[in-house]
Formats: structure tokens, C-alpha cells, sequence
């Protein structure tokens, strides 16, 4: 099993004729998923080196059975794209796209909540399962299938410790980059409750940072409602108050978003933090023996 994408995973990649999407959704075929549609409006009926191009998403649903939607457009195109694929009936939505505006995010957010579709981003790398489907830019060569769930805020440090757990010997069931802006779809919880779910999943690791409380509310969460254990890394130790660091959620004011409030949170309910990412893949491979 896995979460999010999977073998029965359907992608239409909104952008497929711009560069980065033409690239990345070319790269995730060549990794096996089923890329079934490129949209791209004004370009229905191309095809981009044989998956069929289509004007709407709703076509790309009803002709090629598109149930995974990837966006790939320009920032300020980046809402209407999420909006399109919610309507045309698309479950599980992955937006790459950085710098969209926090006000059309937030929007966005209050449309599809209510309708229970599980949207990741933006500003993120996507989700991949190894073996199963890569939705994303994810370096799917970095991980190797196995029992190690994880979700994260940041993309480079989701590539740092999957390849830590590579050379340990350690697989993925599922990787999650939820992004780091301040509105994103998934949030830390959203992911754990799918994880405890999964039946692959023996194990998670979260990798948070500094910014905003959603490491608090995550610690909490796996205080009162997880059985499977949990490890976390924060990022941002160094980060001087006020300054954002990186992501546009990576900001902190005066005590609040720090990352010894986040590890204070996560080791009052028993979840080990570990200091660099090595350690953590070191602990899950003591913790998976």
C-alpha cells in the first residue's frame, strides 16, 4: 500500500507544454507512473512525446480518466488551475508552482476543504511512492520502497533524508512534501492520519521548521490519536527572530514558531527530535530493527 498516489494513480499535469511541466511530467512517466493527459488551454489535441494534450481538465477527466491532477502553471494562474481540477472532479490535486499569493491560497483552501479533496501545496515537491507512482520533482533514484513514512515541510531536507535512509538499508512507503508557504493544502496532520492508515507504514518521520504552529498541533495530534511511532527533525535552529528563512512560512516572531518551541512540543508527548538528519535516520534504523 501507500498513500496519496499509487498504482491506480491516473495523472493529468496542468502545464504540460511549459518547460518544467513538459520536464517533470515526462520524468514521472519514465518512472512508471500513468501520466494519462497534459491540459494546456488552446492546445487540445497536441500531445507532448504521446501523452494527448486537452483544453480543460474536465476533458482530460472524461477522456483519459484523469484522477490526480499536477499543476505546473504560472503563480497567477495557479489558483484558477486548483479551482478547474476541484470542479472537474479530481481527488487528489499537487501544486508546485511557488509564489502564489497567500490571499488566493487561502481562498482556494475554504472552496475545497468542504469537498474533501486532498491537496497538496503549493510550493512543494510533490508526493512519491517508490515503485508505485512519482506526482511531482521529486528524485525518485534518492529513495527505495520499504515501512519509513514521511512528510515535510521542506523539499531539499525531504531529499537529504531519503537518501540518509537509502544508505542505511531503510525504504519509503510514502513521500510527502506539504510545502512550506503559510497556506498550504495538506497540513502535518492530514498526512499522519493517512500514514497511521496505511498498512505499509510502520514508522513516520516529520520534518518541520521554523515558522508558523503547525509542529505543535502535529505533536499533540500523535500524543492523542497515534500507536505507530513517530520521529522528527526540526530545521532553523540558527534562524534570527523575525527573519524568514527560505519559505515564506519560515518566519518567526519574538518565541513563537521557534524551533525549540517545536521540539519542546514534539518531546513533551515522547517524539524524539533528532539534532541533524543523520541522526535521525539513524534512530529510525534502531527504532526498525
Amino acid at each position: 500500500m501507500a498513500i496519496i498516489v499509487d498504482n491506480d494513480t491516473r495523472l493529468v499535469v496542468q502545464g504540460l507544454t511549459g518547460s518544467e511541466g513538459r520536464f517533470h511530467g515526462l520524468r514521472n512517466r519514465a518512472y512508471g507512473t500513468n501520466v494519462v493527459a497534459g491540459v494546456t488551454p488552446g492546445k487540445g489535441g497536441q500531445d507532448v512525446e504521446g501523452i494527448p494534450v486537452f483544453d480543460t481538465v474536465a476533458d482530460a477527466v472524461e477522456q483519459a480518466g484523469a484522477n490526480t491532477s499536477l499543476i505546473f502553471v504560472p503563480a497567477r494562474f495557479a489558483a484558477d488551475a486548483v479551482y478547474e481540477a476541484i470542479d472537474a472532479g479530481i481527488g487528489t490535486v499537487i501544486t508546485i508552482t511557488e509564489h502564489v499569493p497567500a490571499h488566493e491560497m487561502l481562498r482556494a483552501y475554504t472552496y475545497l476543504r468542504p469537498k474533501g479533496v486532498m491537496f497538496i501545496g503549493p510550493n512543494c515537491p510533490g508526493v512519491l511512492s517508490p515503485r508505485k507512482a512519482n506526482a511531482g520533482i521529486i528524485p525518485a533514484e534518492m529513495f527505495s520502497e520499504g515501512a519509513v513514512g514521511l512528510v515535510s515541510r521542506s523539499g531539499t531536507l525531504t531529499y537529504q533524508i531519503g537518501h540518509e535512509l537509502t544508505q542505511l538499508g531503510l525504504g519509503n512507503s510514502t513521500i510527502v512534501g506539504i510545502g512550506g508557504d503559510p497556506v498550504v493544502g495538506a497540513s502535518f496532520i492530514d498526512v499522519l492520519e493517512k500514514f497511521e492508515a496505511d498498512a505499509q507504514t510502520e514508522l513516520i518521520v516529520m520534518v518541520g521548521e521554523i515558522g508558523g504552529d503547525e509542529e505543535e498541533k502535529a505533536a499533540q495530534y500523535i500524543g492523542e490519536h497515534m500507536r505507530k511511532p513517530v520521529l522528527s527533525y526540526i530545521a532553523g535552529f540558527s534562524a534570527p527572530p523575525g527573519k524568514t528563512m527560505g519559505h515564506a512560512g519560515a518566519i518567526i516572531s519574538g518565541s513563537s514558531g521557534t524551533a525549540q518551541a517545536k521540539k519542546d512540543a514534539l518531546e513533551a508527548r515522547g517524539i524524539q527530535v533528532g539534532t541533524t538528519l543523520t541522526e535521525v535516520a539513524q534512530l529510525v534504523a534502531e527504532r526498525m530493527k
